[in-house]
């Protein structure tokens, strides 16, 4: 026999080596029945990061969130930021965006998807998420009176909280290779230092330039495009806010659609008193991508290469706006600085440099420092990782740059095997609570300690009868038999509304289901006109089920899975109408957010045989929440839990008029959730509750919201949508009237 232990995860060549494996003999594969998940590399996109999680496989609305961590100012290791992704129903692929002010951006080290741990739900973040280096250069010479007025100081308090600023020549800062170069007033360049920069730019650089009276009374762009100017510009410039023009100060428009500002609010107190006029042509329209109240372009770009020119028609200062005292000026300049840096850079930028590990990453998604590696080439790093480059964090001088085990292009697929091969788990299985036979182990030894040391003193005949009852202690209980079903019993369940509960193999949990079901069972006889039978165990392997409308399975981490003939048993009684109320009694820790409970992971192996439908939380409008009484939630022991049912179909839509949905007459096959419903039900036979619930008069409260719920679900089984139904009573009176 071969035993396969998969990861759940599609692999090149797998259906060759399954056919090689069962040539020796039968295969038998161990497979996990959650998804996996995977995180792409975080992208920068419009001054937000763009996360991009993935599943194996399609199912049910499912949601899971990404943590950000790197180091507080301290340099302790913290979590910095938080987002949840949605996956739709059947959807694979769930997005998110995240804003975070650009301080704490740039401390993050790492994300992760805390419902994976493992490497490939870890994306390392490198330079790409980092602090900028822009290069300012400004016109003349400001005197010193007046630098606290000069466009480069706006600039710069603009930007130096975000970015690592460069001042000086224009060949000496494009040397030092910026991410972008800003031109703060700056009308005509050295023909070697045009040249220069419009080679920078065309090659994928970042230049913005800003309006000026030097700009405003020069010759640069007029009659024709300038290679450096997104759009040819009109001679002079255009005061409307001044004591001898005729017009007011004019107010920014929204921004468009496609321009990365768009998104951005607009103050009321920025105005536009002067700025400098594009010659209209066939493409201004395209190129703006911020105006004026009247239309006229307020910022406008062009791509050049592989590269940008953004030109500001206003000044860097407040002469001729009040944009550079707005908080809207500094996010706008974050804007455009982000949205024109690649993600990553090209295996050609890479040509020639070499990198060392400074942390890896490890199976689990925890990062380590790196042992002593061989540099790598800077070519490798644009492949994907494997033994010669395993994941982590790579430096080359002041650089970083991050190779993740998922790539940005990287598919995750969920193994397809052929129909002969059925996976299986055994993990939630495998462990067995071995503490009450090892105690018992204990005893017999301190009890034969005790007898060997009444021998080596003489007095074990005086107390013989010690030594019996020692030996009485010793021996083996008795094994508590399962209640089993006889056919009597069968046939009374039949001819009444009889609530069962599965035998687990646990008897202290099959006497408190019993007791759970007594008590609700005693309810339903008090509030309503059904009165049921004693409840009754079945036993999966060899009972019938078909008599039962309703079963409730406690779930336990090491129960023993079915066979086959039980589980075609069970999807026969799904499909003829009944229902199964599932619960793994973990609602204290799943209602805390953890979904990896070993109670969770025994119902994905127990349930993974069964035909069930595709399931959603219980929405607001479905029958089980009026189906008696009126309920808005479904405690239990514990309350705040989800509670699954069957997912309406997608056709599914509103009654005109109401306020319910046409479920088309179903009743949901399955009920999961983790409430523990069974210990708010139970009562002696005196009829009191035998466990607590909750504190004082809100646990009482709470108990007789976990009643209402309980007779909601037996209603729900015994009359299906009949409350549904109700919607359509008043259109059928009318019609009858008619």
């Amino acid at each position: 026999e071969v035993l396969w232990l998969s990861d759940g995860l599609d692999r090149p060549g797998r259906a060759g080596l399954l056919a090689a494996f069962e040539a020796a003999g039968p295969v038998r594969v161990l497979e996990p029945p959650a998804p996996r998940y995977a995180l792409r590399p975080p992208v920068f996109a419009d001054g937000l990061i763009a996360l991009t999680a993935l599943r194996s496989r399609e199912g049910a609305a499912e949601t899971v969130t990404v943590t950000g961590h790197g180091p507080d100012p301290n340099g302790i290791e913290r979590e910095l930021a938080r987002v949840t992704l949605e996956f739709a129903v059947g959807a694979r692929v769930a997005e998110a965006r995240l804003s975070l002010p650009p301080e704490l951006r740039n401390r993050i080290t790492r994300f992760r998807i805390e419902e994976g741990r493992s490497a490939g739900a870890v994306a390392l973040a490198d330079d790409s998420l980092r602090r900028r280096r822009v290069a300012l250069i400004g016109g003349e010479a400001q005197a010193e009176g007046l630098e606290l007025l000069s466009p480069l100081h706006f600039l710069r308090q603009a930007l130096e909280p975000t970015a690592e600023l460069i001042e000086g020549r224009l060949a000496d800062v494009i040397a030092a290779g910026p991410d972008a170069v800003i031109l703060a007033d700056v009308a005509r360049l050295a023909e070697p230092d045009q040249r220069a920069l419009a080679e920078w730019v065309a090659g994928g650089g970042l230049l913005v330039r800003f309006a000026g009276p030097r700009l405003a009374a020069s010759d640069e762009g007029r009659g024709f495009e300038d290679v450096l100017l997104p759009v040819r510009l009109r001679a002079g410039g255009r005061s409307v806010g001044g004591a001898m023009s005729w017009g007011a100060p004019r107010a920014l428009a929204p921004f468009p659609d496609h321009s990365p500002f768009y998104g951005l609010p607009i103050p009321a107190e920025v105005t536009v008193t002067s700025q400098v006029l594009a010659e209209p042509g066939p493409d201004l329209a395209a190129r703006t991508i911020a105006g004026l109240a009247d239309g006229t372009p307020l910022v406008t770009r062009k791509t050049l290469g592989e590269g940008q020119v953004v030109l500001f028609h206003v000044t860097a200062n407040a002469e001729w706006s009040g944009l550079p005292l707005s908080g809207l000026f500094v996010e706008m300049l974050e804007r455009l600085a982000v949205s024109t840096r690649p993600a990553a850079p090209r295996t050609e930028d890479l040509a020639g440099t070499s990198w060392t590990a400074e942390r890896l990453l490890d199976g689990y998604g925890e990062l380590s420092a790196a042992a002593t590696l061989p540099a790598v080439a800077g070519e490798r790093l644009g492949a994907p990782p494997g033994p010669d480059l395993p994941p982590g964090l790579y430096a080359d001088g002041d650089r970083r740059l991050a190779v993740n085990a998922f790539g940005a292009e990287a598919g995750l697929d969920a193994a397809a095997w052929p129909a002969r091969v059925v996976p299986e788990w055994s993990g939630a299985g495998a462990a067995r609570d071995l503490s009450g036979w090892l105690f018992l182990a204990a005893l017999a030894v301190l009890a034969a300690d005790m007898l060997a040391a009444l021998a080596l003193s003489g007095r074990l005949g005086r107390q013989r009868r010690l030594a019996v009852l020692l030996a009485a202690a010793l021996l083996p209980l008795p094994d508590p038999g399962q209640a089993q079903e006889t056919g009597a019993e069968v046939t009374a369940a039949a001819g009444e509304v009889t609530l069962a509960h599965v035998l687990t193999g646990d008897a202290r949990l099959d006497a408190l289901a019993e007791a759970g079901l007594w008590g609700l069972s005693v309810e339903l006889a008090r509030r309503s006109s059904v009165e049921p039978a004693p409840p009754v165990g079945v036993d999966l392997e060899r009972g019938e089920l078909a008599v039962f409308p309703l079963i409730y399975w406690p779930v336990t981490p090491d129960q023993p899975r079915p066979g086959a003939e039980a589980y075609a048993r069970l999807n026969q009684y799904l499909k003829a109408g009944g229902m199964i109320l599932f619960d793994t009694r973990d609602g204290d820790v799943a209602g805390f957010g953890s979904t990896a409970t070993a109670e969770a992971d025994a119902l994905r192996m127990l349930a993974l045989p069964l035909d069930i439908p595709p399931l959603e939380p219980v929405p607001a409008d479905h029958v089980l929440t009026r189906a008696f009484y009126l309920l808005g939630e479904f405690p239990g022991r514990y309350t705040g839990g989800a509670v699954w049912v069957e997912a309406a179909p997608p056709d599914a839509e509103l009654a005109e008029g109401m306020p319910f949905r046409n479920l088309n007459d179903g009743v949901s096959p399955v009920v999961i959730g983790g409430n523990d419903w069974a210990t708010a039900w139970a009562v002696d036979g005196r009829g009191v509750p035998l466990y607590p619930v909750g504190r004082g008069l809100a646990g009482e409260r709470q108990r007789e919201m976990a009643y209402r719920f309980g007779v909601n679900l037996v209603m729900h089984v015994l009359t299906g949508n009949y409350k549904s139904d109700q919607v359509h009573v008043p259109a059928l009176l009318e019609r009858l009237g008619q």
